[in-house]
């Protein structure tokens, strides 16, 4: 800043000034600053100059996987959205590890955020005091509860399951399943077979099938859906808790013989693009991708803006996209 000022022919001051509030020096000078300080490769240390202040331009997120399209897609808008207002996101992913999470967590509150946000409402009791001793605005994202910690923005995950259920009690099936990913690690997965379960055993008096899956991929799909038959070969109807089992699951079929939606209903959950590509074309349940990131950038911005905001706990609800596989 001192070689800024210097090569400018301003005071340090004034360098500041310009770096920190442009609107307080005139265009003029403020242009010869912003040329000089190119020139010279300067870029302002943001989190040092923060140190005198409440907290740093960073927002800290925190989702269970980079490689899910869900969260993936809801941390692009994020970034994008947030850095247009002045804040840089720090990402962090703990692979449905709560021992993790709490690490990371940990982490980054170290670095005084502007706000915390984390996926889901299950963590350690050590997460549950950081988030809570925390002088930032907190979100908890992609779940639906009663109480959040401080905000929470999401969906009924338990909700969806039922939804599933109830569509194909009211088709009349009496022997279905749902197959769920890692369902022993993932409790947004395990919520919706627990709705699912519960729903279908309500309204048809039949218990369904819960199968596990060991992973999300495609293949997996199809190794599920072998299993499914294997238990219980009179099954006329399988939930998925991702499009990519479900898809997987198709192609299985196909190999196999069975016709879809005539031999096999298949539902999946997410709306992916290859929901609506697929042969027949996938009936699936819509959660509110964008919509998240909008509602927890939209809630933090006007949080850090005005202090005395309230929190929130938002539904967002989810939608059943009727195609051609039920």
């Amino acid at each position: 800043m001192e070689e800024v000022a210097k090569v400018a022919g301003v005071s340090l001051a004034t360098v500041s000034r310009a770096l920190r509030t442009p609107e307080a020096v005139s265009p003029k000078l403020r242009t010869r600053i912003e040329e000089v300080s190119r020139r010279l490769g300067y870029a302002p240390n943001r989190i040092a100059g923060s140190l005198a202040g409440a907290r740093t331009p960073l927002i800290g997120v925190i989702v269970p996987s980079l490689t899910n399209s869900f969260f993936a897609g809801t941390l692009e808008q994020m970034t994008t959205l947030f850095e247009a207002k002045g804040y840089q996101l720090m990402i962090g992913q703990h692979g449905y590890d709560t021992d993790r999470e709490e690490r990371i967590v940990a982490a980054f509150a170290s670095w005084n955020p502007s706000a915390l946000v984390v996926t889901g409402r299950a963590h350690t009791r050590n997460t549950l005091n950081t988030l809570s001793s925390s002088a930032c605005p907190v979100v908890e994202m992609w779940d639906h509860g009663e109480r959040p910690l401080d905000s929470g923005i999401g969906f009924s995950n338990r909700a969806a399951g039922k939804l599933a259920a109830r569509f194909f009690a009211e088709q009349g099936i009496a022997k279905a399943a749902f197959v769920g990913a890692i369902l022993d690690k993932d409790d947004r997965a395990r919520a919706r077979a627990e709705g699912f379960r519960q729903e279908f055993l309500h309204l048809t008096r039949f218990e369904p099938l819960i199968v596990t899956a060991n992973n999300r991929e495609l293949g997996e799909g199809g190794s599920a859906l072998k299993r499914v038959l294997g238990q219980q070969p009179e099954t006329s109807a399988i939930a998925f808790s991702g499009d990519m089992l479900a898809v997987g699951a198709m192609f299985e079929a196909d190999r196999i013989g069975l016709s879809i939606p005539g031999d096999l209903k298949i539902l999946g959950y997410g709306d992916l693009d290859i929901a609506r590509n697929t042969n027949p074309r996938l009936t699936t349940i819509r959660p509110p991708h964008n919509a998240i990131g909008e509602a927890v950038v939209r809630h933090v911005l006007e949080r850090l803006e005005a202090p005395d905001t309230p929190s929130v706990n938002l539904d967002l609800g989810v939608k059943l996209i009727l195609r051609e596989t039920v």
